[in-house]
């Protein structure tokens, strides 16, 4: 007998709010991290007959509201067309999407800047060598050298949606180590 058994009615009594919390986390954007939650309930529905009671209803539906986060961002991916996963940021400065805005105008530079600049490159690389070395050779094809998603594909015998997981997985790692390292 299951241990755990589904009751729809009061899923957004119970659960909203903890799938709201940790979805804006995670999107940033109140709209979607509310179609989002939508989506989950509507799927959940769908596919109850296949809950299995192993898990509580929470996990379930957190389950449910994982890939469809991982959905949202890959049709974001599929109409821009590019590698990078929109990611949104805010600080004491600034706020916007993290390799998207944060790019310097290249003809705005003083010796100061191009000294930072210097620096970050040595950081990122010093953080390159720090992180997996599969992580960083193939964010290093994809991201540094533009290469090609089917080649890098091809070259490292992985799936596409394989390849976005490594790059985010090397550009949190990155982060992390230039926040820990640079700033």
């Amino acid at each position: 007998m299951p241990a755990h058994s589904l009751d729809p009615n009061k899923w957004v009594d119970r659960y909203s709010d903890y799938l709201f919390n940790y979805t804006i986390v995670r999107v940033n954007n109140r709209e979607v991290a509310n179609d989002l939650i939508s989506e989950t309930f509507l799927a959940a529905l769908k596919s109850a007959k296949y809950f299995k009671g192993e898990a509580s209803e929470r996990t379930w539906l957190i389950s449910i509201l994982k890939r469809k986060i991982i959905d949202y961002y890959r049709k974001i991916n599929s109409r821009k067309g590019k590698a990078e996963v929109k990611i949104n940021y805010s600080d004491d400065y600034n706020e916007g999407e993290w390799l998207e805005e944060q790019v310097a105008d290249q003809f705005d530079r003083t010796a100061e800047d191009e000294m930072e600049n210097n620096e970050l490159g040595l950081a990122i690389l010093e953080c390159l060598d720090s992180i997996n070395e599969k992580h960083a050779e193939i964010f290093k094809r994809k991201t540094i050298d533009g290469a090609d998603t089917e080649a890098i594909c091809n070259e490292f015998n992985i799936t596409p949606s394989n390849l976005w997981v490594i790059i985010h997985r090397a550009r949190t790692a990155l982060a992390a180590c230039l926040e820990k390292n640079w700033f």
